[in-house]
């Protein structure tokens, strides 16, 4: 499967085989949906809590008489029906995440991939080096892409440290490791910018 290598100003520098296995798999929606729920109860903080009866202040002293006072029967102030009670059957703190196996995870991230693949919104850039730190000077190449969000993965050996500054004042687009890259990143943004030696990166964890 061949596909152009462009640079950042728009313009066709080569081609690229990419591997059809990774990049030309078939749409999973329904993997794809499982992952985004893995990834969004494993964000979940879970910290949310009342108090119990053995929580709330409160003396645990019968408030009045069982018999005589007209009232219902009491063993404390600290049930849910008095006022500063305890709350019943309230949230408490737990763990929402839960597992999805490495086949999995794996099959989603190519099944992202090869949707953008498809769409026409995965871009391989030959390198993400620039000159110029200044935001403008970026600003104005990227625009030539008509992009409305944009998430740029660049290879393990690191991001260039003036690509880096540039694009940190730009609206709406992010940098990402390869090593990081995930389902919801890769269907939440518009286009996916890889750097062309990242490519052998994805391919090579992924296969």
């Amino acid at each position: 499967m061949k596909r152009k290598v462009l640079n950042l100003k728009n313009k066709s520098v080569g081609d690229i085989d990419l591997d059809s296995n990774i990049f030309g798999f078939r749409k999973l929606p329904d993997l794809i949906h499982q992952y985004i729920r893995f990834q969004n109860a494993k964000s979940r903080q879970g910290s949310h809590k009342t108090k119990t009866r053995s929580e709330v202040s409160g003396r645990s002293k019968k408030p009045f008489s069982q018999k005589g006072t007209g009232n219902a029967r009491q063993g404390s102030n600290k049930p849910p029906n008095f006022r500063g009670g305890a709350v019943s059957m309230g949230p408490v703190n737990r763990d929402h995440s839960f597992n999805l196996n490495k086949k999995e995870k794996k099959l989603a991230l190519v099944s992202a991939l090869s949707v953008k693949n498809s769409q026409d919104k995965l871009i391989i850039i030959d390198s993400f080096e620039i000159q110029s730190f200044k935001t403008k000077d970026l600003y104005s190449d990227l625009k030539l892409f008509e992009y409305e969000t944009a998430l740029f993965i660049y290879s393990e050996q690191g991001l260039n440290k003036n690509f880096k500054l540039a694009s940190s004042n730009i609206p709406k687009i992010s940098t990402l490791n390869q090593k990081g890259i995930n389902v919801k990143d890769l269907i939440s943004y518009d286009k996916i910018f890889i750097e062309q030696k990242s490519i052998n990166e994805i391919v090579k964890r992924l296969s």
